[in-house]
């Protein structure tokens, strides 16, 4: 009796080819003295329309700005960041200016990022009244090539650049840091303009009051 043996052809393993998909991340730089509404509705509406997935929220440790003898310190400052975006898991905070300490530039924070994180493609969102100021930034040229810049429309400002710039619509909120410090040293409600919990924090703190 002849044994008849049946083979099974063995096809050959197919590899399953894994892409592994850069996170598409924003980056809302700013003093935050304090975060106000303004910031949040900015924030989550470039999200949507970008379709990122996930908003860091920057504070710098020194703000290059005029007006930073009227800073608070960082630690109270971050303290309201993170109270007003612990209910949204798309938000989180940054920390690299602030612990890096002393005044930053965009140029050096994004290039240790993306160093850090290749994982990550970042878009790093600026006001429309900031655009006509790109050309005086520290080493614009090479951050163009590391970030995607997003603009957010403004009334008043042209969404021209000759930069790369992703434009998106946002509802304009005009609040501003100033304008609600101007409200707290007038005795002056600051509702609605930023979270209750922002609100509580400046209260108890009794931050600005001078």
């Amino acid at each position: 009796m002849t044994n008849v043996v049946h083979t099974v052809e063995t096809l050959p393993k197919t590899e399953t080819i894994v892409q592994n998909k850069r996170k598409r991340i924003g980056i809302l730089g700013g003093t935050f003295n304090p975060i106000h509404n303004g910031h949040l509705i900015v924030a989550q509406q470039v999200l949507d329309q970008l379709g990122l997935d996930k908003i860091l929220f920057m504070p710098d440790a020194t703000p290059p700005h005029v007006d930073r003898k009227l800073a608070i310190d960082a630690a109270d400052r971050v303290a309201m960041i993170n109270l007003a975006i612990w209910n949204n898991p798309s938000f989180s905070i940054e920390m690299a200016e602030v612990n890096r300490g002393g005044i930053s530039y965009s140029y050096d924070t994004m290039a240790e990022l993306v160093r850090k994180h290749p994982e990550n493609q970042y878009y790093f969102i600026i006001g429309g009244d900031m655009v006509n100021y790109l050309p005086k930034w520290h080493r614009i040229d090479d951050l163009v090539k590391l970030v995607s810049f997003v603009g957010v429309k403004r009334d008043g400002y042209t969404p021209t650049s000759k930069y790369p710039i992703i434009w998106v619509d946002v509802p304009y909120i005009d609040i501003s840091s100033s304008f609600i410090r101007s409200k707290i040293h007038q005795h002056q409600s600051i509702r609605y303009l930023v979270p209750s919990c922002v609100e509580r924090y400046i209260k108890e703190h009794q931050l600005y009051g001078e």
